[in-house]
């Protein structure tokens, strides 16, 4: 069975890389899908935040991570994933990410949308968050990845 992990991941956070080693676990192959969303300005280009992922996930086995633009199901249905992971910290995800899994499955009926809860070490996390505390010299090794902590050290030295 194969998931796809959909987001823009800008930048990756622990809580991302905890619902993906659970899903390895849960569902086997993990397909982490980067959103380049030409609408938006990211704090990290494309490239790294693929970098990024991958040199977190090296541990793991039954990861692969691509970029795509467009749709979420067309990219899910490109891999031959049949099921979507969203993950969910607060029940106003919740709300949110229905919507989204009842306009996937409109979209395309053979795609299932899987939730999972966030560990509760991470369920105050949010990409924006992390980038704010570190924007002002706070503390975020317990937030990322060690390689996204100086990723953004780095950023806001020049930025």
């Amino acid at each position: 069975m194969k998931i796809l992990y959909p987001g823009t991941f800008d930048p990756l956070t622990n809580g991302h890389l905890d619902l993906i080693q659970r899903a390895e676990k849960l569902f086997g192959n993990v397909v982490v899908a980067v959103l380049e969303n030409t609408s938006k300005k990211p704090t990290f280009e494309l490239s790294r935040r693929l970098i990024q992922i991958n040199n977190a996930i090296s541990h793991l086995s039954k990861i692969s991570v691509i970029s795509y633009e467009g749709l979420t199901v067309d990219c899910a249905q490109d891999v031959n994933a049949n099921l979507i992971l969203r993950g969910l910290r607060a029940m106003s995800d919740f709300e949110y990410e229905l919507q989204i899994a009842h306009t996937n499955k409109s979209l395309n009926s053979e795609i299932e949308t899987i939730f999972l809860s966030t560990n509760t070490n991470f369920s105050f996390l949010s990409s924006s968050l992390v980038k704010e505390v570190a924007k002002f010299g706070g503390e975020i090794n317990h937030m990322v990845p060690e390689a996204v902590e100086r990723d953004l050290k780095e950023y806001f030295k020049k930025n």
